[in-house]
């Protein structure tokens, strides 16, 4: 009984999170609530145009959403969408745990 991979709308999300500007913009966004992409950009070594294309990344997949604000462009974190991601981390982390209960096992109730 193997684990069921992420579904097409899961593994989107970990590709999106596979890239360390990304990263840190989630979780300066995490940290800090909603930014503009003024302050995002300095939250990452990278141009405005790169965090934007980064911002679109994580808007695509459901990560973050965005409110025109003025000439502004405000973004939040959307949490609910890392849930799924979440659950299928738990589970591999509870499968491995499983593993190593029973290696463990294996080799202290090994006779040699």
């Amino acid at each position: 009984m193997g684990l069921a991979v992420p579904d097409a709308a899961t593994a989107p999300v970990f590709d999106a999170l596979g890239d360390a500007n990304r990263l840190r913009i989630i979780s300066r966004l995490c940290d800090a609530g909603p930014c503009s992409t003024s302050a995002l950009t300095q939250a990452i070594p990278a141009t405005r145009q790169a965090a934007a294309k980064h911002l679109a990344v994580l808007e695509s997949v459901g990560l973050v959403r965005s409110e025109k604000r003025g000439r502004e462009r405000v973004w939040t974190m959307r949490p609910e969408s890392l849930t799924e991601a979440g659950e299928y981390l738990d589970a591999l982390s509870r499968r491995w745990d499983q593993r190593i209960g029973r290696l463990r096992e294996f080799v202290e109730n090994d006779p040699d």
